[in-house]
Parts: C-alpha cells; structure tokens; sequence
C-alpha cells in the first residue's frame, strides 16, 4: 500500500477534485481554485492512532464527529442559506475516495482500476453462447442417443418375439413327435412274438415300432422278407408297417421297399390354393361416395370373412403366407377432372417401406361426368407381411371443387378379390413394362423388358422383347395394361382395340380381344385378361389396333399404367377354358338380370365344363368337377341407351356337391362379383365393360353371368369379336 503524500510536487498528477472543479467553474485552472480543501494530515494521523477495532476501516468523516470550521477554508462550504455547494458535495466525495486506505493514494489509479475490474463470476456473452450452443448440441445428441437406443430395444423384442415363437412351434413339434412317439408304442405289435419263424429265427428278430431282422440285406426286403402289409425302410434299416388312407385316394400302394402316398388331407399336404374376396369404398358416406380435389387418395378395403391367408388393417391388405398372389379390383368412377384420375395397385414391403405400384389403369375425363368402369389386375411374389393397397390419383389439382368431385358407386357384390397360390404348385409369377413409343402409331406392337419374374427359365421375353415364351406346358392367366393419348375424331367413333396372340409351332392363332371407345385429344387406358393353355416353344404377343384417322401415343412409367402381368401354373395342377357370347339368345331391348349365354371355343377338360341349356349353342352354366380355385375374366362390348349397365357373375345356391347345378325353387343364387358402368360415350358406336374375379370351387359348383339395364335398353351385343369369358382353374 503506497502512503499518500502531502507535500507540493510539481510533478503530481491532477486532482480529480481539481478536474471536477475546472468543469463547474470553466474560469478555474490549476490549484488557483478557491474550492480546493488542504488537507491536514496531522489530525487525520491522530485519530487513525485513537482509533481501535474495526472502526478503523472507516474513512475518517464516518467515524469521527464534524467540528466547528473556523479559518477561511470555511467560506466556500455555504452559499448562505444552510445548502452546500455543488462543487463542496463533488469535493467530499473525491476525499472520501482518497481516505479509503485499501485503493491507493492516487485517486486517478482508483478510477482506471474501477474500470479495468471484472466481476469473477461474470461470463462474456460469446462464451455463454458457445457453451448453450456446446449445451444443445449435447442435448441432441443425448435425445439421438436415447432414439437409438430405443430402435435397438424394439428391434431386439422383435427378435425375441420371433425366437419365442419359433421356439413354441419347435416345442409344438417336439410335442407332437412325442405324442405320434407313444400313439405308435400303445398300438404297436410285438410282430417277433405273434408271428413264428419271422426272420427265420427267433433270435434274429428284434422288435422296433415295426420289426427287424438281423443280417438283412436290401436283396431280402425286395424279395418279400417283411412280409404282407410291411415294407422295408432303408433308413431306419427294419420293416415298418404300410401306411393307411384312411378311405382316401391312394396314389402309390406299398411295395416291399415303399410306403402307400396317399392323395388326401391323410397325407398331410398344405393347400395350393386359396381365395379371397373384399370391398375397396371411400370413407365417408354410403351408396355415392363423396369427395373434394384431391392428389391422392386412399381406398379403404375391408374383408368379408377371414380364411388365414390375409388381413384387412386400416385400409391395407396384409399378406399371411408365402406364395403367388393375384388381385382383381373392380371399380365404378365418375369425376370431374380437367384431366384423367388413376387408380393404382401398390405393394410395401413388411415394414411399410420400398414400394412399388404393381399396376395402374387411367380414367379419362369426361364432359357428361357419366360413371365409367375400371379394372385393376396385378400379380406379385410375397410373403407375410406384405403390404397391398389401392389408391386413387389425379393428374393435377384442378378438380371440380363442388360437392360431386368424386364419385364411387357401392355394389351388391365384392368388389376386390385375390387368388393365391403356394409355391409347391411350382407356379410361376413375371412382369414386364411396355416401352415408350416416341412417335403415334395406328397399329402398334408393344415391345417388353422385365420387370420380374420368379423363375426365368419357364417365363421369359423373346429375344425382340415382344413376345413371352414358355418353356414348360401348363395354364397362364395374363393381363396387359397400355396407357395412351389418342386424337382425331375416328378415334372416339369407331374406338381402339388390343388383342392377344398365341404363336404354336410358328403359326399365330388370335386368343382374346378387347374394346375400348376412343377419345379425342385426352389420355386414356385399354386392358386385356385372358387364360389359356401352353405348350413348351409357344409364345404370347399383343397388338393394339386403331382406326386409320387416329393417332394414338403409348405412355408407360414406374406406376405400371403398361404393364404386363402373368401367372404360370404346371398343366398337371391347372386347366383353363375359353368361351364366346352365344350368337342366338342375346338379351335385348329393356334388359332386367338376364342370363348371358355362352358357346365353348376351347378343347373340353376333365375339372370343368359348360351344363347345356336348350341346345348345344346356348349354354349358361359353367360347371366345376373338382375341387379348386377359379379365376375369371369377362369382356363384353355392346350398343345401349342405358344410364346404368350391370354385369353379375353369381354362383347357383345349391350348387356345393349338388352336381348338377340345378336351382331349386325359393333359393337365390349368391352374387360373387359385379361390375357397373354408365351411358355409352358421346359420339362413340360401341361400349365396353370387363369383370374379372376369383373364388373357390368344389365339385358341382355352377355359375353364370347376368346383364342388367337401368332406365334404358340394350340394343346390341357384339358376338363376333370383344365379347367372351375364360376361366383359370387350379387344384386346391
């Protein structure tokens, strides 16, 4: 602590008082200042040396009393009237700074120290922010961290579900291994006891759950040395008893060296086939389904009854088994759209993620908002937990934003079916895009590249990529879907066509053929289904023909608007048949739920045929033998006046094991599927409708397919060409 000094020197610094009292009295300089207070150190000194205690700490105007001032410093303290100066008052406190012994003398060092100190506790804002920004990013972490950790936990109890539950189904089998185990000991003979001279000697038989002989050779079981009702298993090396069918077909008999093959349930075998069948609605309101503009929207499918094979859970479709799966969705649409809507196909993956539109068909936009229907067709390889769901799609925003912007019509029958087939049918499942044409055509054939398929030695492209060949004989379904623009007014007259060709042995032969009315500077889509029987070297092929004053441009993209989807199925387990609209009987005129009446162009097969009504020519029913599943396709192309056009395809009620499919009066037959459509389109000749759809059959199931006309008549149906039925079987 530097002591103050008292003394005059000339190389002082300046008084803060000094400073102070220069800026009140701007005439004052130096030390002239009539405010300047002397200062006395004697008596300071004195009472610092009387004080004791902590009162020594205190400046000494605190802790001694004011005595009388006598003298002429006095004189500037007072302005006469009891108040001090404010030069006195500023002078006062610059001497109660310098009385502070702890700061120094110089009073000038105690203000630069003042403004140089720092509070210790203090923190510059920059680092605050550097450290809550350090703060927040570890806080992210953290919480990043804690996400991570729980994935992991989820994804853990996932797997420990899966070990647990393979684990109960290996406890399961254990369980029934034990219970077949002791079923066979409680039945078993002791055959070395009960037969004498079995093995030649007693000594070399040994009981098993059969018997064995000591010392036998695969040379003495052929020759009969197991004796009547037992063969000789190789593995377990002893005779074992033959199997038994328990009155169902046997397929092998037991030899000396093989067990019976049983053909039925005793067997043990998995089903093949299965069907199912569900609605896709909007949700909102009943019967007309309503909505506003839209991008995409879903529709909500539901089940009707519950078989094991697939689940409906909010709106989706999940998959309950390996297997082949093909879907059929038969929709009714009106909407107002400057542009064509979409309806989409799409398939996810178990967790939901890595889709990818497995078909899509185009709806063009009509003047007439008349209601127009659709059909949706796709195949797909899966397994449990796959993901399947329809959506709706518009080109753009510019829909009619009243209240009828878009409209679903509510039929009496499902609307969505699927056919699944296990993978021991050995079937075979492909699709393939149609490529871009850059130019507009008016006879067009599509060229391919595939998509997928599960086996590509029995289903693959030609080389040019315009044909699919088969290597193996067997029954293919198959659907082609081409989006297309189309203009002149040729176009919307006489309509577009696509037909299907089968080329045997280098010859083509016309399969199926569809119609689709035209439009005129809009987009549109035309299909084909059919089913039909392969031989090895046979190739399918497409062609799409136009009127002469039309071009017509062919789109296609990654949301399978031109698709070609096919299923293949081994010809030992399938069948198909083919069919064409009677050209006598045809309903016309004011038409109400009138059978359709068909004539057979296929060769006739054992599981299926057509029940005659009449004559030869006019058939209605389509009869199944055996057991199984079908799967149809229907396209009919006719001349009406009608607001509505209904086709049902319905099975006979008493049909299951009647055999004869004959309807017995008071009972209704049972609607399986139907498709609806609205007024013909303006300036067009023709109208088309389609209706595909799957179920399940058994030996005598009958169906047939109705027509309907609502406010109007019929007044033609094409017989010649874009009307006809095939149907697909597969054993159960």
């Amino acid at each position: 602590i530097v002591q103050p000094q008292h003394g005059v020197d000339s190389n002082r610094r300046t008084n803060p008082r000094t400073i102070t009292a220069e800026v009140f009295h701007p005439g004052c300089a130096g030390g002239t200042c009539p405010t300047s207070v002397s200062h006395r150190p004697t008596s300071d000194d004195s009472a610092a040396r009387e004080c004791k205690g902590i009162g020594c700490k205190l400046p000494p105007l605190m802790r001694q009393k004011h005595k009388p001032c006598i003298g002429d410093g006095c004189s500037g303290g007072d302005d006469g009237r009891g108040h001090s100066s404010p030069v006195r008052v500023t002078d006062r406190a610059a001497q109660f700074l310098d009385e502070l012994p702890d700061f120094g003398s110089e009073r000038g060092a105690f203000i630069q120290l003042t403004c140089d100190m720092k509070p210790t506790n203090e923190v510059p804002s920059e680092d605050a922010l550097v450290l809550q920004l350090q703060l927040s990013k570890s806080q992210e972490r953290l919480v990043e961290a804690l996400r991570g950790q729980q994935h992991e936990v989820k994804e853990l109890q996932r797997l420990l579900s899966e070990q647990q539950g393979t684990l109960v189904n290996q406890q399961r089998d254990i369980l029934d291994q034990q219970r077949r185990m002791f079923e066979q000991m409680e039945q078993d003979r002791d055959e070395c006891l009960e037969i004498a001279d079995l093995c030649g000697d007693q000594q070399k038989c040994l009981n098993t759950p059969g018997f064995r002989c000591q010392g036998m050779t695969e040379r003495d079981a052929n020759s009969g040395m197991c004796g009547h009702g037992y063969f000789y298993n190789s593995d377990m090396d002893e005779c074992q008893a033959c199997n038994e069918c328990d009155g169902e077909p046997v397929t092998s008999p037991c030899t000396f060296t093989t067990d019976t093959i049983c053909s039925g349930p005793a067997a043990g075998d998995s089903p093949l086939s299965m069907s199912w069948a569900g609605d896709a609605s909007l949700l909102g309101a009943k019967g007309h389904i309503l909505a506003h503009a839209f991008p995409s929207v879903q529709l909500h499918i539901q089940g009707r009854g519950d078989v094991g094979l697939v689940s409906a859970e909010n709106g989706h479709l999940v998959l309950r088994q390996h297997g082949l799966v093909w879907l059929d969705e038969n929709l009714s649409v009106s909407h107002g759209c400057r542009s064509f809507i979409q309806v989409c196909l799409r398939m996810n993956n178990t967790d939901g993620s890595e889709g990818r539109d497995l078909s899509g068909v185009r709806v063009e936009q009509r003047e007439g908002r008349s209601l127009q229907s659709v059909t949706v067709s796709g195949v797909a390889e899966v397994a449990p937990g796959h993901i399947m769901s329809l959506f709706l799609r518009s080109a753009s925003h510019h829909c009619n934003q009243s209240s009828e912007g878009l409209q679903l019509y509510d039929p009496s029958a499902a609307t969505l079916s699927l056919l699944w087939l296990s993978h021991d049918t050995g079937a075979v499942a492909m699709t393939a895009q149609a490529m871009v044409s850059g130019h507009y055509h008016t006879n067009y054939r599509p060229v391919f590249r595939t998509t997928s398929t599960s086996d590509p030695y029995v289903v693959g492209l030609t080389h040019d990529g315009r044909g699919i060949r088969f290597a193996e004989s067997g029954t293919m379904r198959f659907v082609f879907q081409q989006a297309l623009y189309s203009m002149g007014q040729a176009c919307v007259s006489e309509g577009v066509q696509v037909l299907a060709y089968l080329n045997h042995n280098g010859s083509n032969m016309e399969l199926f053929r569809a119609f689709k009315s035209g439009v005129h500077y809009r987009d549109t889509s035309i299909s084909l289904s059919g089913a039909a029987s392969v031989d090895p070297g046979d190739t399918l092929g497409f062609e799409i023909i136009s009127p002469a004053q039309c071009n017509v441009r062919f789109f296609g993209d990654e949301t399978g608007i031109s698709i070609l989807s096919l299923v293949w199925v081994p010809a030992a387990i399938s069948s198909s048949l083919s069919a064409s609209v009677a050209h006598t009987g045809l309903p016309s005129g004011a038409v109400r739920n009138k059978p359709l009446f068909f004539h057979q162009t296929s060769p006739h097969v054992s599981q299926m045929g057509m029940l005659a009504k009449g004559s030869a020519d006019q058939k209605r029913d389509f009869v199944f033998r055996e057991s199984g599943t079908a799967s149809v396709a229907l396209d009919i192309k006719l001349i009406h006046s009608c607001n509505l056009v209904k086709v049902t395809l319905l099975r006979r009620s008493d049909s299951e094991g009647s055999g004869g499919g004959r309807e017995v009066a008071g009972q209704r037959p049972v609607p399986l599927a139907q498709q609806v459509a609205g007024q013909m389109p303006e300036g067009s000749q023709w109208a088309s409708v389609s209706l595909r759809a799957s179920f399940q059959v058994h030996n005598g199931t009958a169906v047939f397919f109705t027509l309907d006309c609502v406010r109007g008549r019929v007044n033609q149906i094409s017989h010649q060409t874009g009307s006809g039925v095939s149907v697909l079987w597969v054993a159960a």
